[in-house]
């Protein structure tokens, strides 16, 4: 699918969406109970789970303890099943998913509020249990759940998506399909009440104009997901206060 097919005559995308426009969010909080805080997010077809086990006592080389903050440590994978191509598993993991567990640890370092756990640590491991673009995205919205879930205090959500271009328009939460039509594509996780980007990533060079539409995007996108996070939230904090009744 080249660029300039991404979207109709009419201005609608592939999947009948407009521009602007996220796909479907469907998220639960409180799926596993063996965890601290987990949570579950559907974006569309891209499904993610997230875990989170802390704050605890460091495991392992206490050498690696920071005496001012918590240790926050995450791993990322994409489950084997996750796509239509069958892979394989990499005995320790892919380099691919350890540069993005490296991100998805800076960009929970810029939220959640390491300093009131000194010489602790938090453990965040996210799963894409089926992929179908956005996929880093709904990992990150998944383990805002399960942080928040885990009673963790953080600064603002952290709210990611993905954006691109069709020739001049631009377009928000990109599916696979449209990730794989080669265009440029932007990844935000922006802190919304503040405005903080705890992330900003690039396919391609862009004009500044074009980058600015771009990232107008994803941030109108991470916005809206932040409006779709805070109702499940609040959700869960009635159903736990009901539950407390009980």
């Amino acid at each position: 699918m080249a660029a300039a097919e991404l979207l109709s005559d009419e201005g609608y995308r592939a999947d009948g969406r407009r521009p602007a426009e996220l796909r479907k969010v469907r998220a639960r909080m409180g799926v596993f109970g063996q965890a601290d805080g987990s949570a579950y997010i559907e974006q569309g077809n891209t499904k993610a789970l997230a875990v989170v086990y802390g704050p605890h006592e460091m495991r392992g080389s206490r050498s690696k303890a920071l005496p001012d903050r918590a240790l926050v440590n995450c791993r990322y994978s994409l489950a084997t099943f996750s796509t239509g191509e069958r892979r394989r598993r990499p005995p320790h993991g892919d380099r691919q998913s350890a540069e993005l567990a490296l991100q998805l640890q800076q960009t929970f370092e810029a939220a959640i509020l390491t300093r009131l756990y000194p010489r602790s640590q938090i453990d965040i491991y996210v799963q894409i249990l089926q992929a179908d673009g956005g996929n880093y995205c709904a990992g990150v919205n998944a383990a805002t759940l399960a942080v928040m879930d885990a009673g963790i205090p953080m600064r603002d959500y952290v709210c990611a998506s993905t954006a691109g271009l069709a020739e001049e328009t631009p377009l928000a939460d990109l599916s696979s399909p449209e990730e794989a039509a080669g265009g440029p594509r932007l990844v935000l996780a922006l802190l919304p009440a503040s405005g903080q980007m705890a992330l900003l990533q690039l396919s391609a060079r862009l004009h500044q104009e074009r980058l600015e539409a771009a990232l107008e995007a994803a941030g109108q996108a991470c916005r809206a997901l932040h409006a779709v996070l805070d109702r499940v939230v609040r959700q869960r904090l009635r159903e736990v206060t009901a539950a407390l009744g009980d």
